[in-house]
């Protein structure tokens, strides 16, 4: 997400009604709806869950900070922009730029697709289809090799000499926001024109995530995200699930399985994730979450962490929601 760095609503839908419960998931939903002895749904105690949905698909899980993130689509046209602002720069020096455009498969995900892989595993179909290969389908990325940038265009768009001019220990100048960029001085002319703290890359990036000193961090929400992630994987009633899903992947086979992410690893499937051997785990691993709803307790679990979150830092998240709104403005006129 180019140079930047963070600290890191709406309810799950309820699934059309499918066969009666296993007792498990019957067990985990009466777990999932207990409260902490201790306070739960107090500020620093396990909160309240909302909906436990049953068995959901991960395309229709809805979680809080969804609102402030994009999807795989508006990350690729926010990526555009920044290439249009990056040529923009260049051609006021004279040097003309080729804006890299996204492969055909970029962004084609959607808003629908992008819990996929939250919980590991989850869709049946694609499992018995591609076991564990994430990029099953996808291909691999089509970047057109960048054509060869001459000495002062390469000044230009890096703000940097090259060799280490300025001195081994002396990083080039540069600057959180535009605002604070119009008081910086790179030290390079090109042209008789001063080249911007950073060069045409760092500028584009400021204009688009920070032009005034006021801007928020573009990963915060992605770090809240991170946070109540982690938070969630404290918790005991993923805790509880987790213990019911390792249960059910040891009667299928797989022993010494503590969650969903060490799977592949586990079981030695890095080299082969779609091969034969990881579609049979994968089909194991996503029935034993539907028999516990590991799913649906999970994804509510994490919803509470999430809302708590948004409420403690609404103020920030709502600057960050406003400067958002102005970024898709300016999109809106460059593309």
């Amino acid at each position: 997400m180019n140079r930047s760095s963070g600290i890191r609503p709406r309810p799950l839908r309820r699934p059309a009604r499918g066969p009666a419960l296993p007792a498990a998931v019957l067990l985990a939903l009466v777990l999932a709806g207990c409260s902490d002895p201790e306070g739960a749904g107090a500020a620093h105690g396990e909160p309240e869950l909302g909906e436990v949905a049953v068995a959901p698909a991960t395309a229709s899980l809805s979680l809080p900070l969804d609102a402030y993130t994009d999807t795989d689509a508006e990350t690729v046209r926010m990526g555009q922009v920044q290439q249009r602002l990056l040529s923009r720069c260049m051609a006021r020096y004279g040097f003309p730029y080729e804006e890299v455009r996204p492969s055909g498969q970029a962004g084609a995900q959607g808003a629908e697709g992008r819990h996929r892989v939250l919980f590991g595993a989850a869709d049946p179909e694609f499992a018995a289809a591609h076991g564990y290969d994430v990029n099953a389908g996808k291909g691999p990325p089509v970047r057109p090799p960048a054509a060869p940038l001459s000495e002062s265009a390469a000044l230009v768009m890096h703000g940097e000499r090259p060799g280490g001019q300025q001195g081994a220990s002396t990083q080039p100048p540069d600057a959180a926001s535009e605002e604070e960029a119009a008081q910086v001085d790179s030290g390079i002319d090109v042209g008789g024109q001063k080249v911007p703290a950073g060069g045409c890359v760092r500028e584009a990036y400021r204009k688009l995530y920070a032009p005034t000193k006021d801007s928020v961090d573009l990963l915060f929400p992605f770090g809240l995200a991170s946070e109540a992630h982690e938070r969630s994987k404290g918790d005991s009633r993923v805790a509880e699930v987790l213990k019911n899903w390792s249960a059910c992947m040891e009667k299928s086979g797989y022993t010494g399985l503590k969650d969903p992410y060490e799977v592949v690893q586990k079981l030695g499937l890095e080299a082969d994730p779609g091969g034969p051997k990881a579609v049979t785990a994968a089909k194991a691993d996503v029935a034993c979450k539907r028999e516990v709803n590991l799913v649906g307790i999970w994804a509510a679990v994490e919803a509470a962490y999430q809302k708590r979150l948004v409420e403690e830092q609404a103020e920030t998240l709502a600057l960050y929601k406003k400067q958002r709104e102005a970024r898709y403005k300016l999109a809106a006129g460059l593309l």
